[in-house]
């Protein structure tokens, strides 16, 4: 799967939060379907775990910088929680 390509579609498509407040805040409230977590990510817990309660934690390789690059913004993204998917194979991902 073309990761660049599936974050762009859920981004379109789907329902996603940016940052790692909002990604948290809709972890905490079991409204998020995957967390995405840059390996520049502030947040130790979420850097460190593979499960946000029972929400799968993919740990993305590139910096903030490289994930918002591959989302198509002009801003890092340190963080992101997948709430709907949309056309996108985004689910699929392995944790």
């Amino acid at each position: 799967m073309d990761l660049a390509h599936a974050l762009k579609v859920a981004l379109e498509t789907g329902k996603v939060k940016l940052g790692v407040h909002e990604t948290l805040e809709a972890a905490q409230g079991k409204k998020a379907k995957l967390l995405i977590i840059s390996k520049s990510c502030p947040d130790e817990k979420l850097k460190a775990d593979r499960v946000f309660g029972k929400i799968p934690i993919y740990h993305y390789e590139g910096t903030a910088v490289e994930l918002g690059q591959a989302c198509g913004r002009p801003f890092p993204i340190s963080a992101m929680a997948i709430l709907d998917a949309g056309s996108s194979a985004i689910l699929s991902l392995e944790t």
